[in-house]
């Protein structure tokens, strides 16, 4: 007897995630559903009651089973489907585990319950006449909302002015995303130590050295599960990407580690039937790793990383938890040995010109074999318009590389950032 395909509904679906999605094993037995648009889900300040309205109205009027409610992309579509999926009886992880990844402070609060591998901490007073770094945090640290998209408001800072200069930032912005968080943490019975809060808290972090490494995992049958770690290599004298690569390069006794303390953590948290991804630094003079954050759900921009190395993407992962199978995901069976995402980056405002046509990007791609770009703004887009962007750069073009080896995959990134011939014009340009 043929059973009907299952139904997935997919929280902010958009073109490029449904060809990867398209691509996880056993997905060609599956109907996938675009669950409200990105745009709606990530432009301005979000109205999270509104959302799950129009999700209701959506979910209400369809004529068949719902088997599955996923997403790949942080707040509020990783909180809309925590509550989606309790409504409707799909499976997921909880809200509450969910906001203890999201909410930075309250993740750390966690975090120092089972490890100690995190940087100091505190509270930043933005109501305070003279906001002042919290006690045992010194200088350099990073200030950043308790929540907030692609490091948008994040800051280093290594002195009081730039502390003050950077508290300025954050109080005129922490509303548009802090605000509506406020509306989940509504939802839950929050322990003493989150009395108070709030959703629009600022935090001071030490400034953490080395390495930054991601690990993507899931949690399945009471097991946490690590399926893969890469490496995250920034600009030089930057703090901004370069590229996500994979493999990682780190030793096996390192990632070893990484994998236990992810584990401990995440069972912490109480994580359940989802997938995750951590990002930490390894400092290689002390031999020491630290937490930088937790994420609930995998790494979207990995997705090709993957499938070019282990012969999947990531939502692979993802997919199976969320329709009861076996989640496991193939290792090195894809057409690489290595894999990167690469972040072309313009370091000063300006507007973008000659854009290539989608044609002109597939004969790129075609030209250069193993590569696929995005090129982010639109023709004649101002980029300080740009929405989740970093306090310091602006992304002009995403491009992934697949290869034998680092030198191969640097040639195919500077072969394509040739071929783009990206303009920009620096006329009434502001700095980043």
């Amino acid at each position: 007897m043929n059973h009907p395909p299952p139904n997935v509904f997919v929280v902010g679906l958009d073109d490029a995630n449904l060809s990867a999605l398209h691509a996880a094993s056993g997905a060609e037995e599956v109907c996938f559903h675009r669950l409200l648009t990105i745009q709606e889900l990530q432009d301005g300040e979000v109205a999270v009651p509104d959302l799950l309205e129009r999700a209701r109205h959506v979910l209400n009027g369809f004529d068949g089973p719902i088997d599955a409610i996923v997403g790949y992309w942080d707040f509020p579509i990783s909180t809309l489907v925590a509550l989606l999926g309790k409504e409707y009886g799909t499976r997921a992880t909880s809200l509450e585990s969910v906001v203890k990844c999201e909410h930075k402070y309250w993740s750390r609060l966690e975090q120092q319950k089972v490890v100690t591998e995190y940087p100091g901490f505190g509270r930043v007073d933005l109501e305070a006449t003279s906001p002042q770094p919290p006690d045992g945090v010194g200088f350099p640290m990073w200030l950043k909302p308790a929540l907030s998209y692609s490091s948008e408001l994040a800051y280093g800072v290594g002195d009081m002015a730039e502390f003050r200069a950077a508290v300025d930032h954050i109080r005129e912005g922490i509303h548009r995303v802090g605000r509506p968080f406020e509306y989940i943490l509504d939802q839950l019975d929050l322990p003493q130590e989150m009395g108070g809060v709030g959703g629009q808290v600022c935090l001071a972090e030490e400034t953490l050295n080395g390495v930054q490494v991601a690990v993507e995992g899931y949690e399945h049958n009471g097991e946490v599960t690590v399926y893969g770690i890469l490496d995250s290599i920034n600009y030089p004298e930057s703090t901004s990407f370069l590229r996500h690569q994979y493999p990682s390069a780190l030793p096996e006794p390192v990632q070893e580690r990484l994998r236990e303390v992810s584990a401990r953590v995440m069972r912490r948290i109480g994580w359940k039937e989802a997938t995750f991804s951590i990002e930490f630094f390894y400092d290689p003079a002390t031999d020491e790793i630290a937490i930088l954050e937790i994420n609930p759900r995998h790494s979207q921009s990995h997705a090709e990383l993957f499938a070019n190395v282990d012969g999947v993407p990531n939502h692979h992962c993802m997919l199976a938890l969320a329709l009861g199978r076996e989640p496991a995901i193939p290792f090195r069976r894809g057409p690489y040995a290595l894999a990167a995402k690469w972040y072309y980056r313009w370091f000063t405002d300006g507007v973008v010109h000659e854009v290539p046509s989608p044609e002109e990007l597939t004969r790129i791609e075609e030209a250069i074999p193993g590569v696929r770009i995005d090129v982010v703004p639109d023709e004649a887009q101002r980029l300080s318009d740009i929405g989740q962007q970093d306090s310091y750069s602006y992304e002009v073009a995403h491009i992934f590389t697949g290869g034998a080896d680092e030198h191969e995959l640097r040639e195919k990134y500077d072969s394509c950032v040739a071929a783009l011939q990206l303009a920009f014009d620096p006329t009434n340009a502001r700095t980043a």
